[in-house]
């Protein structure tokens, strides 16, 4: 039988990914692309239009919005969301497809033969017999973080045309999550005032997130010494080589594609060079802040190693903390994780505490003291043209999202 909300979910849904937003990290801005804007003036008509209170959005294009509660005591509970898609060097512009999956490989583009494959994607089998939304092989699909927008928007659409019983409920939707969270933190919290938050930005349904990775990043730039090839010896310093020098000093094993779990990892993610200077680019992960203030140490010491052995190369770092670990802007008040689990429970999901290797908004929001913990859309294949979205998992998202606030409505007696 389909789910009351389906319908409305997958309309919102494509409505959103219609519209390109992917950030660009070389922007310098915020919000770093116009389809954020666009994206963000769309979904403040549709508040409009529902009723909401309070709507703004502020120059950089962060919109935020009140929906008043109609239970007085109940806490009040904010829900973020991310206006960007993420930047990997596919098409900006999603051509998403419905399929009713029967099992197999499945073709996303004949034109251009991509095809999704069982073998590599097994994960597949669990959604046979299931609606599922694709994306047509040339780009991510969007679902990170649209059909969160997607569920926000409908639960928002439920609760103001109906009479079920709710707290104050505030949302924000914020641009450049993927490059760096940089929504979030420009946020003022006196524009969202609520005893805590949720980002609903992990994947298969039942993840559940109160612990993501500490994360920084690290920018090397390296001044070589140039000189004519025929007079070179004992002059040249190639900057390119230094960088070389630089990242063998890392363990090859101690990277994305080699660790999981709470496993950290150093992962080097762009050089740009020619004959005089060089410019490197390090991310560093670890789950654990000592570990991770022990790796940035251990980046120090290897570029004053690599000063020592290149004397005559001129060598700048400068580290960059990201992000921090939810789990450690946690207090003795665990209500909104203990809601969280409590909700799973209630809708028949089986909770799967996850480590995220990763961050959302919510590590952001934590660490200005907004304890936002984080649950599912449904999504998988985040960041690859291999992401697909189960309708009957969007729709538990949202029945998620609806539970929490039903229970968070019901402490108001307590």
């Amino acid at each position: 039988m389909k789910h009351e909300y389906a319908d409305e979910l997958t309309e919102r849904f494509l409505r959103y990914v219609a519209v390109p937003s992917e950030s660009n990290p070389a922007a310098g801005v915020v919000p770093s692309t116009e389809g954020q804007r666009e994206l963000a003036r769309l979904l403040a008509g549709e508040l409009q239009a529902m009723g909401l209170e309070d709507i703004e959005i502020d120059e950089h294009s962060i919109l935020t919005a009140k929906l008043p509660g109609n239970v007085s005591g109940a806490p009040a509970v904010g829900f973020v969301a991310h206006l960007d898609t993420v930047p990997v060097s596919l098409s900006p512009e999603v051509h998403p497809q419905m399929l009713h999956y029967e099992g197999g490989d499945v073709c996303l583009n004949a034109e251009k033969d991509i095809w999704l494959r069982l073998a590599e994607h097994p994960e597949l089998a669990d959604y046979a017999g299931q609606d599922i939304i694709f994306t047509d092989g040339t780009s991510v699909l969007g679902a990170d973080n649209k059909a969160a927008i997607a569920n926000v928007m409908t639960m928002l659409h439920v609760l103001s045309s109906g009479d079920r019983p709710h707290g104050e409920i505030r949302v924000a939707f914020v641009p450049d999550e993927e490059i760096g969270l940089c929504g979030s933190k420009l946020m003022d919290l006196n524009k969202f005032k609520v005893d805590f938050a949720y980002t609903i930005d992990c994947c298969a349904v039942g993840e559940l997130v109160y612990e993501t990775f500490n994360a920084g990043s690290v920018l090397f730039e390296i001044e070589g010494v140039t000189a004519h090839p025929m007079s070179a010896k004992g002059v040249l310093v190639n900057p390119l080589l230094v960088a070389t020098d630089i990242i063998n000093c890392f363990d090859r094993k101690q990277t994305p594609e080699h660790t999981d779990g709470k496993e950290g990892y150093w992962w080097f993610t762009g050089m740009e060079s020619n004959s005089s200077r060089c410019t490197l680019h390090m991310n560093i992960r670890d789950f654990d802040k000592k570990c991770y203030e022990a790796r940035k140490k251990y980046v120090q010491d290897v570029v004053d190693f690599t000063r020592i052995r290149h004397k005559r190369a001129k060598i700048k770092v400068t580290f960059t903390d990201v992000y921090g670990n939810i789990v450690e802007s946690l207090g003795e008040d665990r209500a909104p994780i203990d809601l969280m689990y409590e909700a799973a429970h209630e809708i028949g999901v089986e909770p799967k505490t996850i480590a995220m290797r990763g961050g959302t908004d919510g590590s952001a929001l934590s660490a200005k003291g907004l304890v936002t913990p984080n649950y599912f859309t449904g999504g998988l294949n985040f960041h690859s043209n291999a992401e697909f979205l189960p309708v009957p998992s969007l729709c538990k998202s949202l029945e998620m999202t609806l539970k929490i606030l039903e229970l968070a409505a019901k402490k108001s007696a307590c």
